[in-house]
Protein backbone atom coordinates (compact mmCIF):
# COMPACT_ATOMS: atom_id res chain seq x y z
CA UNK A 1 0.00 0.00 0.00
CA UNK A 2 1.78 3.60 -0.75
CA UNK A 3 2.08 5.77 2.03
CA UNK A 4 -0.31 8.61 2.94
CA UNK A 5 0.94 12.24 3.17
CA UNK A 6 -1.43 14.85 4.71
CA UNK A 7 -0.76 18.80 3.77
CA UNK A 8 -2.58 20.74 5.78
CA UNK A 9 -0.73 24.04 4.89
CA UNK A 10 -0.70 26.30 1.75
CA UNK A 11 1.79 24.11 -0.24
CA UNK A 12 1.97 25.08 -4.01
CA UNK A 13 0.13 22.51 -6.60
CA UNK A 14 3.90 21.49 -7.93
CA UNK A 15 4.80 20.26 -4.57
CA UNK A 16 1.36 18.36 -4.28
CA UNK A 17 2.41 16.57 -8.04
CA UNK A 18 5.45 15.78 -6.72
CA UNK A 19 3.76 13.43 -4.11
CA UNK A 20 1.62 12.11 -6.78
CA UNK A 21 4.20 11.20 -9.41
CA UNK A 22 6.57 9.68 -6.93
CA UNK A 23 3.87 7.20 -5.92
CA UNK A 24 2.21 8.47 -2.40
CA UNK A 25 -1.00 9.14 -2.12
CA UNK A 26 -1.91 12.72 -1.14
CA UNK A 27 -4.69 15.00 0.66
CA UNK A 28 -4.38 18.12 -0.14
CA UNK A 29 -6.33 19.81 3.28
CA UNK A 30 -4.89 23.01 4.25
CA UNK A 31 -7.65 23.65 6.41
CA UNK A 32 -6.40 21.69 8.32
CA UNK A 33 -3.93 23.79 9.56
CA UNK A 34 -6.09 26.26 12.05
CA UNK A 35 -8.88 23.74 12.87
CA UNK A 36 -7.10 21.86 15.71
CA UNK A 37 -10.46 19.37 16.30
CA UNK A 38 -10.17 18.41 12.55
CA UNK A 39 -6.35 17.79 12.17
CA UNK A 40 -6.33 15.40 15.50
CA UNK A 41 -9.55 13.66 14.04
CA UNK A 42 -7.49 13.28 11.08
CA UNK A 43 -4.33 12.38 11.85
CA UNK A 44 -4.44 8.86 12.13
CA UNK A 45 -4.77 7.77 8.84
CA UNK A 46 -0.81 8.91 7.65
CA UNK A 47 2.52 7.83 7.97
CA UNK A 48 3.43 12.06 6.92
CA UNK A 49 2.53 15.53 7.60
CA UNK A 50 3.50 18.39 5.58
CA UNK A 51 3.06 21.82 7.24
CA UNK A 52 4.51 25.69 7.10
CA UNK A 53 4.05 27.77 10.80
CA UNK A 54 0.19 27.56 11.17
CA UNK A 55 -0.18 23.78 11.60
CA UNK A 56 0.59 23.40 15.01
CA UNK A 57 2.14 19.27 15.70
CA UNK A 58 1.53 19.33 19.87
CA UNK A 59 2.63 16.10 21.97
CA UNK A 60 -0.93 15.73 21.45
CA UNK A 61 -1.34 15.21 18.09
CA UNK A 62 1.72 13.48 17.84
CA UNK A 63 0.18 10.68 20.30
CA UNK A 64 -2.92 10.93 17.89
CA UNK A 65 -1.21 9.44 15.13
CA UNK A 66 -0.14 5.65 15.75
CA UNK A 67 1.22 5.24 11.64
CA UNK A 68 2.74 9.04 11.53
CA UNK A 69 6.94 8.20 10.20
CA UNK A 70 7.71 11.71 8.90
CA UNK A 71 6.98 15.09 9.57
CA UNK A 72 8.02 17.67 6.92
CA UNK A 73 8.45 21.28 7.82
CA UNK A 74 8.47 23.35 4.70
CA UNK A 75 10.91 26.69 5.75
CA UNK A 76 13.65 26.51 8.36
CA UNK A 77 11.94 27.15 11.68
CA UNK A 78 10.00 24.07 13.63
CA UNK A 79 8.83 26.19 16.53
CA UNK A 80 5.17 24.83 15.54
CA UNK A 81 6.71 21.42 16.12
CA UNK A 82 6.98 19.12 19.37
CA UNK A 83 10.59 17.65 17.80
CA UNK A 84 11.19 15.90 21.48
CA UNK A 85 7.87 14.17 21.35
CA UNK A 86 8.06 13.36 18.06
CA UNK A 87 11.69 11.86 19.06
CA UNK A 88 10.32 10.17 21.71
CA UNK A 89 7.61 8.08 19.35
CA UNK A 90 10.74 7.72 16.70
CA UNK A 91 9.12 9.87 13.96
CA UNK A 92 11.71 12.18 11.82
CA UNK A 93 11.41 15.82 11.84
CA UNK A 94 12.44 17.15 8.52
CA UNK A 95 12.56 20.84 7.19
CA UNK A 96 14.67 22.79 4.55
CA UNK A 97 16.85 25.05 5.73
CA UNK A 98 18.22 26.13 2.51
CA UNK A 99 14.93 26.99 0.45
CA UNK A 100 14.66 30.18 1.88
CA UNK A 101 18.18 31.15 2.58
CA UNK A 102 18.84 33.95 0.07
CA UNK A 103 15.40 35.24 0.66
CA UNK A 104 15.65 36.09 4.16
CA UNK A 105 19.37 37.32 3.95
CA UNK A 106 18.39 39.76 1.18
CA UNK A 107 15.67 40.80 3.70
CA UNK A 108 17.75 41.75 5.91
CA UNK A 109 19.89 43.59 3.88
CA UNK A 110 16.84 45.54 2.64
CA UNK A 111 16.19 45.85 6.69
CA UNK A 112 19.41 47.72 7.16
CA UNK A 113 19.00 49.78 4.08
CA UNK A 114 15.42 50.91 5.51
CA UNK A 115 17.27 51.55 8.84
CA UNK A 116 20.32 53.79 7.51
CA UNK A 117 18.10 56.40 5.04
CA UNK A 118 14.58 55.89 7.65
CA UNK A 119 12.74 55.20 4.89
CA UNK A 120 9.23 53.87 6.11
CA UNK A 121 9.04 57.12 8.08
CA UNK A 122 10.33 58.96 5.05
CA UNK A 123 7.83 57.52 3.11
CA UNK A 124 4.78 58.12 5.40
CA UNK A 125 5.66 61.51 6.35
CA UNK A 126 5.53 62.35 2.55
CA UNK A 127 2.29 60.36 1.65
CA UNK A 128 1.04 62.81 4.45
CA UNK A 129 1.99 65.85 2.65
CA UNK A 130 4.79 66.98 4.34
CA UNK A 131 8.55 67.34 2.66
CA UNK A 132 10.52 67.31 5.39
CA UNK A 133 13.98 66.65 3.90
CA UNK A 134 16.04 67.83 6.92
CA UNK A 135 14.66 65.37 9.17
CA UNK A 136 15.45 62.03 7.49
CA UNK A 137 19.09 62.56 7.52
CA UNK A 138 20.36 59.06 7.07
CA UNK A 139 23.72 57.39 7.27
CA UNK A 140 25.98 55.29 4.10
CA UNK A 141 26.71 51.65 4.91
CA UNK A 142 29.71 52.41 2.35
CA UNK A 143 32.84 51.75 5.07
CA UNK A 144 30.75 50.74 7.79
CA UNK A 145 31.29 47.59 10.39
CA UNK A 146 28.71 44.78 10.18
CA UNK A 147 28.81 43.04 13.01
CA UNK A 148 27.45 39.25 11.64
CA UNK A 149 26.00 36.99 14.80
CA UNK A 150 25.90 33.60 13.18
CA UNK A 151 27.80 32.25 9.73
CA UNK A 152 25.69 29.90 8.69
CA UNK A 153 23.61 29.10 5.62
CA UNK A 154 21.94 32.77 6.14
CA UNK A 155 24.78 34.24 7.50
CA UNK A 156 26.75 34.13 4.95
CA UNK A 157 24.78 35.13 2.25
CA UNK A 158 24.74 38.36 4.40
CA UNK A 159 28.38 39.02 4.69
CA UNK A 160 28.52 38.52 0.73
CA UNK A 161 26.23 40.46 0.12
CA UNK A 162 27.30 43.57 2.15
CA UNK A 163 31.58 42.92 1.02
CA UNK A 164 29.74 44.04 -1.95
CA UNK A 165 28.49 46.82 -0.23
CA UNK A 166 31.96 47.88 0.96
CA UNK A 167 31.38 47.40 4.26
CA UNK A 168 33.78 45.97 7.10
CA UNK A 169 32.50 42.63 7.96
CA UNK A 170 33.27 41.15 11.32
CA UNK A 171 31.58 37.95 12.46
CA UNK A 172 31.09 35.76 15.56
CA UNK A 173 30.14 32.49 15.23
CA UNK A 174 31.69 29.56 18.10
CA UNK A 175 31.58 27.10 14.35
CA UNK A 176 32.93 29.17 12.38
CA UNK A 177 36.76 28.12 11.87
CA UNK A 178 39.72 29.88 10.16
CA UNK A 179 39.71 28.19 6.53
CA UNK A 180 36.18 29.38 6.46
CA UNK A 181 36.55 32.89 7.66
CA UNK A 182 38.98 33.17 5.16
CA UNK A 183 36.61 31.99 2.47
CA UNK A 184 34.02 34.51 3.53
CA UNK A 185 35.95 37.51 3.74
CA UNK A 186 35.49 38.04 7.56
CA UNK A 187 37.59 38.71 10.68
CA UNK A 188 36.06 35.81 13.24
CA UNK A 189 35.67 38.26 16.85
CA UNK A 190 34.30 36.91 19.92
CA UNK A 191 30.94 38.45 20.66
CA UNK A 192 32.14 40.98 22.75
CA UNK A 193 34.44 42.65 20.49
CA UNK A 194 31.96 42.42 17.35
CA UNK A 195 29.67 44.13 19.79
CA UNK A 196 31.94 46.80 21.09
CA UNK A 197 33.13 48.01 17.17
CA UNK A 198 30.17 47.43 15.18
CA UNK A 199 27.89 49.95 13.26
CA UNK A 200 25.40 47.13 12.40
CA UNK A 201 24.57 44.20 14.20
CA UNK A 202 22.56 41.50 12.45
CA UNK A 203 21.41 38.30 14.02
CA UNK A 204 20.94 35.13 12.15
CA UNK A 205 21.63 32.08 14.85
CA UNK A 206 18.73 29.38 15.83
CA UNK A 207 16.74 30.33 18.91
CA UNK A 208 17.88 27.79 21.41
CA UNK A 209 18.57 27.74 25.04
CA UNK A 210 22.31 28.86 24.56
CA UNK A 211 20.87 31.58 22.26
CA UNK A 212 18.03 32.59 23.83
CA UNK A 213 18.21 36.27 25.12
CA UNK A 214 21.58 36.26 23.34
CA UNK A 215 21.33 40.50 22.84
CA UNK A 216 20.19 41.06 26.68
CA UNK A 217 20.21 44.61 28.41
CA UNK A 218 23.51 43.95 29.67
CA UNK A 219 25.26 43.12 26.05
CA UNK A 220 22.90 46.33 24.44
CA UNK A 221 24.46 48.12 27.02
CA UNK A 222 28.61 47.55 26.23
CA UNK A 223 27.56 47.76 22.02
CA UNK A 224 29.17 51.08 20.29
CA UNK A 225 26.90 54.21 21.06
CA UNK A 226 24.76 54.82 17.84
CA UNK A 227 24.37 51.49 16.79
CA UNK A 228 21.62 49.70 14.49
CA UNK A 229 20.51 46.47 15.39
CA UNK A 230 18.76 43.82 12.42
CA UNK A 231 16.81 40.79 13.92
CA UNK A 232 15.65 38.52 11.01
CA UNK A 233 16.32 35.60 12.80
CA UNK A 234 14.08 34.37 15.40
CA UNK A 235 12.09 36.92 18.15
CA UNK A 236 13.52 35.97 21.29
CA UNK A 237 17.28 36.42 20.83
CA UNK A 238 16.94 40.16 21.85
CA UNK A 239 15.59 41.81 25.01
CA UNK A 240 12.64 43.97 23.11
CA UNK A 241 12.03 46.15 26.83
CA UNK A 242 16.40 47.04 26.83
CA UNK A 243 16.31 47.96 23.16
CA UNK A 244 12.96 49.60 23.67
CA UNK A 245 14.78 51.66 26.80
CA UNK A 246 18.04 52.29 24.71
CA UNK A 247 16.82 53.20 21.53
CA UNK A 248 15.10 55.82 23.70
CA UNK A 249 18.45 56.90 25.23
CA UNK A 250 19.72 57.22 21.92
CA UNK A 251 22.21 54.36 22.53
CA UNK A 252 21.20 52.33 20.16
CA UNK A 253 20.22 54.56 17.02
CA UNK A 254 17.67 52.36 15.28
CA UNK A 255 16.45 48.75 15.32
CA UNK A 256 14.54 46.98 12.41
CA UNK A 257 12.97 43.60 13.37
CA UNK A 258 11.25 40.87 11.53
CA UNK A 259 10.74 38.97 14.09
CA UNK A 260 9.26 39.28 17.94
CA UNK A 261 9.22 37.35 20.99
CA UNK A 262 5.73 36.32 20.66
CA UNK A 263 3.99 36.39 16.93
CA UNK A 264 1.49 38.00 16.09
CA UNK A 265 2.87 40.56 17.69
CA UNK A 266 -0.07 42.82 18.39
CA UNK A 267 1.86 45.20 21.02
CA UNK A 268 5.23 45.21 21.67
CA UNK A 269 7.65 47.91 23.78
CA UNK A 270 9.39 48.60 20.25
CA UNK A 271 5.91 49.80 18.41
CA UNK A 272 5.77 53.78 17.79
CA UNK A 273 9.35 54.30 18.22
CA UNK A 274 10.14 56.68 15.24
CA UNK A 275 14.08 54.92 14.64
CA UNK A 276 12.37 51.62 14.09
CA UNK A 277 11.39 49.57 11.47
CA UNK A 278 9.19 46.52 11.70
CA UNK A 279 7.78 43.62 9.70
CA UNK A 280 5.58 40.85 9.94
CA UNK A 281 7.88 38.38 9.99
CA UNK A 282 8.43 38.34 6.02
CA UNK A 283 11.94 36.96 5.70
CA UNK A 284 10.93 34.02 3.68
CA UNK A 285 8.04 35.64 2.11
CA UNK A 286 8.75 35.42 -1.59
CA UNK A 287 6.93 33.32 -4.10
CA UNK A 288 10.34 31.82 -5.10
CA UNK A 289 11.16 30.63 -1.10
CA UNK A 290 7.55 29.24 -0.87
CA UNK A 291 7.85 27.57 -4.04
CA UNK A 292 12.02 26.28 -2.80
CA UNK A 293 10.50 25.01 0.64
CA UNK A 294 7.42 23.49 -1.14
CA UNK A 295 9.22 21.47 -3.47
CA UNK A 296 11.75 20.27 -1.22
CA UNK A 297 9.90 19.06 1.72
CA UNK A 298 7.95 17.13 -0.78
CA UNK A 299 10.81 15.62 -1.79
CA UNK A 300 12.23 14.74 0.96
CA UNK A 301 9.33 13.28 2.56
CA UNK A 302 8.78 11.40 -0.41
CA UNK A 303 12.47 10.17 -0.81
CA UNK A 304 12.11 9.04 3.36
CA UNK A 305 9.00 7.31 2.73
CA UNK A 306 9.61 5.33 -0.37
CA UNK A 307 13.42 4.32 -0.09
CA UNK A 308 14.44 5.31 3.28
CA UNK A 309 16.32 8.19 2.72
CA UNK A 310 17.17 11.13 5.31
CA UNK A 311 17.62 14.32 4.38
CA UNK A 312 17.78 17.60 6.90
CA UNK A 313 16.30 15.47 9.62
CA UNK A 314 16.57 17.25 12.99
CA UNK A 315 16.47 14.28 15.14
CA UNK A 316 18.18 11.97 12.64
CA UNK A 317 21.56 11.64 10.76
CA UNK A 318 21.03 12.18 7.06
CA UNK A 319 21.22 8.84 4.77
CA UNK A 320 21.12 9.48 0.95
CA UNK A 321 18.92 7.10 -1.31
CA UNK A 322 22.39 5.94 -2.42
CA UNK A 323 23.72 5.55 1.18
CA UNK A 324 20.43 3.62 1.69
CA UNK A 325 20.81 0.95 -0.96
CA UNK A 326 24.22 0.52 0.06
CA UNK A 327 24.27 1.00 3.73
CA UNK A 328 20.77 -1.03 3.69
CA UNK A 329 22.36 -4.41 4.83
CA UNK A 330 25.04 -3.02 7.31
CA UNK A 331 22.37 -1.08 9.06
CA UNK A 332 20.27 -4.47 9.42
CA UNK A 333 23.32 -5.94 10.34
CA UNK A 334 24.18 -2.58 13.39
CA UNK A 335 20.39 -3.54 14.38
CA UNK A 336 21.31 -7.07 14.66
CA UNK A 337 24.44 -6.51 16.52
CA UNK A 338 22.81 -4.72 19.36
CA UNK A 339 19.41 -6.59 19.43
CA UNK A 340 22.17 -9.76 20.19
CA UNK A 341 23.57 -7.62 23.04
CA UNK A 342 20.23 -6.30 24.12
CA UNK A 343 18.57 -9.65 24.45
CA UNK A 344 21.50 -11.00 26.55
CA UNK A 345 21.68 -8.29 28.65
CA UNK A 346 19.37 -8.45 32.02
CA UNK A 347 21.07 -5.45 34.03
CA UNK A 348 21.17 -1.67 32.95
CA UNK A 349 23.73 -0.93 30.23
CA UNK A 350 25.97 1.69 31.28
CA UNK A 351 28.27 2.03 28.55
CA UNK A 352 28.12 1.25 24.57
CA UNK A 353 30.98 1.05 21.91
CA UNK A 354 30.92 0.57 18.37
CA UNK A 355 34.13 -0.46 16.14
CA UNK A 356 33.88 0.46 12.23
CA UNK A 357 36.89 -1.64 10.75
CA UNK A 358 37.38 -1.73 7.02
CA UNK A 359 35.35 -0.36 4.34
CA UNK A 360 32.99 0.19 6.96
CA UNK A 361 34.72 3.35 8.89
CA UNK A 362 34.10 5.13 5.30
CA UNK A 363 30.24 5.10 6.05
CA UNK A 364 27.59 7.31 7.43
CA UNK A 365 28.69 6.16 10.93
CA UNK A 366 26.34 7.81 12.71
CA UNK A 367 23.54 6.75 11.36
CA UNK A 368 25.05 2.78 11.97
CA UNK A 369 25.25 3.97 15.64
CA UNK A 370 21.69 5.15 16.42
CA UNK A 371 20.36 1.61 14.49
CA UNK A 372 23.23 -0.40 17.04
CA UNK A 373 21.50 1.67 19.80
CA UNK A 374 18.31 0.74 18.97
CA UNK A 375 18.69 -2.86 18.77
CA UNK A 376 20.60 -2.68 22.20
CA UNK A 377 16.99 -1.21 23.75
CA UNK A 378 14.16 -2.82 21.81
CA UNK A 379 14.20 -5.99 24.07
CA UNK A 380 13.00 -3.13 26.50
CA UNK A 381 11.22 -1.21 23.66
CA UNK A 382 9.77 -3.15 21.00
CA UNK A 383 8.61 0.49 19.48
CA UNK A 384 12.38 1.90 19.38
CA UNK A 385 13.92 3.04 16.41
CA UNK A 386 16.79 4.93 14.88
CA UNK A 387 15.14 8.43 16.10
CA UNK A 388 14.22 7.65 19.14
CA UNK A 389 16.89 5.43 20.55
CA UNK A 390 19.29 7.86 20.98
CA UNK A 391 17.45 9.92 22.63
CA UNK A 392 15.64 7.36 25.74
CA UNK A 393 20.06 6.27 26.17
CA UNK A 394 20.82 9.94 26.70
CA UNK A 395 17.90 9.58 29.69
CA UNK A 396 19.61 6.93 30.65
CA UNK A 397 22.71 8.19 31.10
CA UNK A 398 24.06 5.50 28.87
CA UNK A 399 27.70 6.60 27.68
CA UNK A 400 28.11 5.87 23.85
CA UNK A 401 31.38 5.69 21.85
CA UNK A 402 32.87 4.74 18.89
CA UNK A 403 36.35 3.74 17.30
CA UNK A 404 37.49 3.38 13.64
CA UNK A 405 40.20 1.49 12.53
CA UNK A 406 41.49 0.24 8.90
CA UNK A 407 40.67 -2.84 7.92
CA UNK A 408 42.51 -5.21 10.41
CA UNK A 409 41.50 -9.08 9.06
CA UNK A 410 40.41 -11.37 6.57
CA UNK A 411 37.01 -9.39 6.37
CA UNK A 412 36.48 -6.18 4.21
CA UNK A 413 34.93 -4.63 7.23
CA UNK A 414 32.80 -5.45 9.88
CA UNK A 415 31.42 -4.24 13.21
CA UNK A 416 32.30 -4.76 16.52
CA UNK A 417 29.73 -4.04 20.04
CA UNK A 418 30.53 -4.05 23.07
CA UNK A 419 28.22 -3.30 25.97
CA UNK A 420 29.36 -2.66 29.67
CA UNK A 421 27.03 -2.93 32.31
CA UNK A 422 27.98 -3.11 36.52
CA UNK A 423 28.45 -6.86 36.50
CA UNK A 424 30.32 -7.54 33.39
CA UNK A 425 31.48 -6.78 29.37
CA UNK A 426 29.85 -8.31 26.54
CA UNK A 427 30.63 -8.01 22.79
CA UNK A 428 29.35 -9.47 19.41
CA UNK A 429 30.50 -8.63 16.19
CA UNK A 430 29.67 -9.27 12.18
CA UNK A 431 29.89 -8.69 8.82
CA UNK A 432 28.27 -8.38 5.83
CA UNK A 433 29.53 -10.92 2.70
CA UNK A 434 28.55 -10.15 -0.77
CA UNK A 435 25.29 -12.06 -0.74
CA UNK A 436 24.39 -9.26 1.11
CA UNK A 437 23.00 -10.97 3.91
CA UNK A 438 24.69 -10.33 7.69
CA UNK A 439 26.32 -12.36 9.19
CA UNK A 440 27.49 -12.85 13.15
CA UNK A 441 31.45 -13.12 13.12
CA UNK A 442 32.59 -13.30 16.43
CA UNK A 443 30.65 -13.99 19.99
CA UNK A 444 32.36 -13.17 23.50
CA UNK A 445 36.02 -13.52 21.18
CA UNK A 446 34.93 -16.61 19.42
CA UNK A 447 35.35 -16.76 15.99
CA UNK A 448 31.84 -18.35 14.46
CA UNK A 449 29.89 -17.84 10.74
CA UNK A 450 26.25 -17.86 11.20
CA UNK A 451 23.88 -16.14 9.43
CA UNK A 452 20.91 -14.32 11.20
CA UNK A 453 17.76 -16.00 11.21
CA UNK A 454 14.24 -14.99 12.14
CA UNK A 455 14.30 -17.52 15.45
CA UNK A 456 17.28 -18.57 17.06
CA UNK A 457 18.61 -20.05 20.14
CA UNK A 458 22.14 -19.20 21.56
CA UNK A 459 24.10 -21.91 24.42
CA UNK A 460 27.12 -21.86 26.06
CA UNK A 461 29.03 -24.96 27.06
CA UNK A 462 31.91 -26.38 28.22
CA UNK A 463 33.72 -28.21 25.14
CA UNK A 464 33.32 -31.65 25.41
CA UNK A 465 31.87 -34.74 23.78
CA UNK A 466 27.89 -35.42 23.01
CA UNK A 467 26.98 -31.79 22.91
CA UNK A 468 25.84 -31.52 19.49
CA UNK A 469 24.01 -34.68 20.04
CA UNK A 470 22.25 -33.28 22.82
CA UNK A 471 20.96 -30.18 21.23
CA UNK A 472 19.88 -32.19 17.87
CA UNK A 473 18.01 -34.84 19.82
CA UNK A 474 16.26 -32.46 22.10
CA UNK A 475 15.32 -30.27 19.29
CA UNK A 476 14.00 -33.48 16.99
CA UNK A 477 12.25 -34.89 19.47
CA UNK A 478 10.59 -31.51 20.37
CA UNK A 479 9.49 -31.32 16.26
CA UNK A 480 11.72 -28.15 15.94
CA UNK A 481 13.79 -27.66 13.13
CA UNK A 482 17.27 -26.39 12.31
CA UNK A 483 17.81 -24.47 9.35
CA UNK A 484 21.59 -23.72 10.12
CA UNK A 485 23.81 -24.89 13.12
CA UNK A 486 27.29 -22.79 13.87
CA UNK A 487 29.67 -24.25 16.78
CA UNK A 488 32.51 -21.60 18.21
CA UNK A 489 35.23 -22.21 20.89
CA UNK A 490 37.76 -20.63 22.34
CA UNK A 491 40.10 -23.53 22.55
CA UNK A 492 40.53 -27.29 23.23
CA UNK A 493 38.15 -28.03 26.27
CA UNK A 494 37.44 -24.22 26.92
CA UNK A 495 34.27 -22.70 26.45
CA UNK A 496 32.05 -22.90 23.74
CA UNK A 497 28.94 -21.63 21.87
CA UNK A 498 26.29 -22.76 19.86
CA UNK A 499 24.21 -20.54 17.36
CA UNK A 500 21.30 -22.46 16.11
CA UNK A 501 18.69 -20.84 13.42
CA UNK A 502 15.60 -22.36 13.48
CA UNK A 503 12.06 -22.51 11.38
CA UNK A 504 10.23 -21.50 14.02
CA UNK A 505 9.83 -19.32 17.85
CA UNK A 506 11.04 -22.28 20.22
CA UNK A 507 8.45 -22.98 23.15
CA UNK A 508 10.02 -22.26 26.50
CA UNK A 509 9.60 -26.03 27.60
CA UNK A 510 12.15 -27.05 24.99
CA UNK A 511 14.46 -24.38 26.25
CA UNK A 512 13.85 -25.86 29.76
CA UNK A 513 14.52 -29.22 28.93
CA UNK A 514 18.26 -28.19 27.18
CA UNK A 515 19.02 -26.47 30.31
CA UNK A 516 17.73 -29.81 32.55
CA UNK A 517 20.56 -32.07 30.54
CA UNK A 518 22.89 -29.84 32.61
CA UNK A 519 25.53 -29.98 29.71
CA UNK A 520 24.55 -25.70 29.25
CA UNK A 521 25.93 -22.98 30.86
CA UNK A 522 23.38 -20.56 29.24
CA UNK A 523 20.51 -21.57 26.96
CA UNK A 524 18.85 -18.43 25.19
CA UNK A 525 15.83 -18.04 22.51
CA UNK A 526 16.79 -14.54 20.32
CA UNK A 527 14.53 -13.03 17.91
CA UNK A 528 15.46 -11.06 15.42
CA UNK A 529 13.38 -8.97 12.62
CA UNK A 530 14.10 -9.88 9.40
CA UNK A 531 13.36 -7.79 6.34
Amino acid sequence: MAPRVLISDALSDAAVQIFRDRGVAVDFRPELGKDKDGLLAAIADYDGIAVRSATKVTEKLIAAAPNLRVIGRAGIGVDNVDVAAASRRGIIVMNTPFGNSITTAEHAIAMMFALARQIPAADASTRAGKWEKSRFMGVELTGKVLGVIGAGNIGSIVIDRARGLRMKVIAHDPFLGDERADALGVEKVELDDLLARADFVTLHVPLTDATRGLLSRERLERTKKGVRIINCARGGLVDEQALADLLRSGHVAGAALDVFAVEPAVENPLFGLENVVCTPHLGAATREAQENVALQVAEQMADYLLTGAVTNALNMPSVTADEARIMGPWISLAGHLGNFIGQMTDEPVLAVNVLFDGVVAQMNLRALECAVIAGIMRRANPDVNMVSAPVIARERGIRISTTKQEQSGMFEGFLKVTVVTAARERSVAGTVFADGKPRFIQIKGINVDAEVGAHMIYTTNDDSPGVIGVLGQTMGGAGVNIANFTLGRAERGGEAIAILHVDDRVPEEVLSALRRTGRFHQVTALEFAMG
